[in-house]
Formats: C-alpha cells, sequence, structure tokens
C-alpha cells in the first residue's frame, strides 16, 4: 500500500466512505459521488481495479502489435517511422492510464489527461502525414510544429491556469471528431481501391461511439466496472484491429515504392 502512495489518511478516508455508502443503501437512498468519483471496492493497492487492469491490457495489446509491425513491416517503408512513434505515444498514455488508477494522485491524473490528448493528436498528424505528408513533406513538418504548439499551450493552461475538466472534455471531443472525419475521408476517396481501409473505418467508428460511453454516468457494476471501465476494455480489440490497418497500409506503400523504383 505504501509504495503506491497509500497514507493512514488516505485508508481512512476510503474506510469512511464505505461507511457513508452502507448509510445510504441501508436507508434506500442513491448512492451519491465523493468528490466527483464513484465509490470503488479496492483490490490490494489498486485503487480502480477494473479500468487499472483494461488499461494495462490496452497496453499490452499495443506492445504485441508493435513487435508484430516491427517483424513484419521493414524501416524502408515510408509510414514506418511514423507508425513506430504512435505506438511509442500510445504505450505512454496507457502506462499513465495504468498509474492513474492504480492510485489517483495529482500527477497521475494530469498524465493521464494529457497523454490521452497526445494519442489523439499523434494519430492526427498520421493522417497527415499518410493522406498528405507523403507527398508534401513540408506541409506535414509545419503542421505537426502547429500540432505540438496545441498540445503545449493546452497543458499550460490546464496546468498553470486551472485544470478545467469542462474545457479539458470539449477539447478532446472536438480534435477526436476532427481525427474522425479526417481518416473517414480519406477512407472514403480510397476504399475501392484500397480494401483494407475498411479496418480503418470500423476502427474510427468504433472509437467514436465507445467514446460515448464516457457520457454514460452510473454507480459501478459490484462496485468495480462503471462505463470508463467497461470503455478501456472495450478498446482492447480496436488497438489490434487499427495495428493490422498500419500493418497493411505499410506493406502496400513499400509494394507502391518498389513499382515507382523498378519502372524509374
Amino acid at each position: 500500500m505504501s509504495l503506491t502512495g497509500w497514507t493512514c489518511r488516505d485508508d481512512c478516508k476510503y474506510e469512511c466512505m464505505w461507511l457513508t455508502v452502507g448509510l445510504y443503501v441501508q436507508e434506500g437512498y442513491r448512492v451519491p459521488q465523493f468528490h466527483g468519483k464513484w465509490p470503488f471496492s479496492r483490490f490490494l493497492f489498486f485503487q480502480e481495479p477494473a479500468s487499472a487492469f483494461a488499461s494495462f491490457l490496452n497496453g499490452l495489446a499495443n506492445f504485441v502489435m508493435l513487435t508484430r509491425y516491427k517483424a513484419s513491416v521493414p524501416p524502408s517503408s515510408p509510414m514506418y517511422h511514423t507508425c513506430i512513434a504512435f505506438a511509442w505515444v500510445s504505450l505512454n498514455a496507457w502506462f499513465w492510464s495504468t498509474l492513474f488508477h492504480t492510485r489517483e494522485t495529482d500527477v497521475t491524473e494530469k498524465m493521464d489527461y494529457f497523454c490521452a490528448s497526445t494519442v489523439i493528436l499523434h494519430s492526427i498528424y498520421l493522417c497527415c502525414v499518410r493522406t498528405l505528408g507523403l507527398k508534401r513533406p513540408a506541409f506535414a513538418n509545419a503542421f505537426g510544429g502547429f500540432l505540438i504548439l496545441f498540445l503545449a499551450c493546452h497543458v499550460s493552461y490546464l496546468t498553470l491556469v486551472r485544470f478545467d475538466y469542462g474545457y479539458n472534455m470539449a477539447a478532446n471531443v472536438a480534435i477526436g471528431l476532427f481525427n474522425l472525419f479526417w481518416w473517414l475521408g480519406w477512407c472514403v476517396r480510397n476504399q475501392q481501391r484500397l480494401p483494407y481501409v475498411r479496418k480503418c473505418v470500423v476502427v474510427v467508428l468504433l472509437l467514436q461511439g465507445l467514446a460515448l460511453l464516457e457520457l454514460l454516468d452510473f454507480p459501478p457494476l459490484l462496485w468495480t466496472f462503471d462505463a470508463h471501465a467497461i470503455w478501456h476494455i472495450s478498446t482492447i480489440p480496436v488497438n489490434v484491429l487499427f495495428y493490422s490497418f498500419l500493418r497493411d497500409d505499410s506493406l502496400y506503400l513499400l509494394k507502391a515504392n518498389s513499382d515507382i523504383l523498378k519502372i524509374d
């Protein structure tokens, strides 16, 4: 417990919370949130065991698919380094998500939120490189610089001004929708020529659909599974499918480049 930051005071708050929950249930009242969070049944030192375990499994799925991607796609593929960078950004985000749900502190909360935003922004950059950057690398570099500047301003506001949950949610929804429409637009234009892009369509639609779980608000089932935990569990196969798309697309680009070189 102490290794993960639990103090006697924290443990006292946890036990008092459950005494209060018991009184509410005994009197037939609806269980409230405590400091903006539903009560979760702690397992060992895991504050939110279902979300922590699901975050770990998401990270594991990313790592396994990264290993498979590197084994099947040579570095000479045009999208290789951008995809590898995306994988490491995602792994970092799931690492902090696991820590945050294991033990919530001011640092783990901020890192979880900031790294989640970084993944969405890197997905937009990935889309930019794939759709425009291969022919216009200068534009992709400039757009990447803009995204870094946006992330810096976003993090600075939430860190130095105030940690506004509503703004953070609105910003992530906005950039998520931008990411969705950009990927979908490219997929629709290329689905006849590149049948594997249907995997990407399924991924972006599922991610947006599953994100609606974040809008649900109900007490955790068995005091363990809330909407957020169910969302994390649901994204595990989506990660696998997206890396499958990236692998197929990288191999296609590699072959297309080889054919162009042969013609030249």
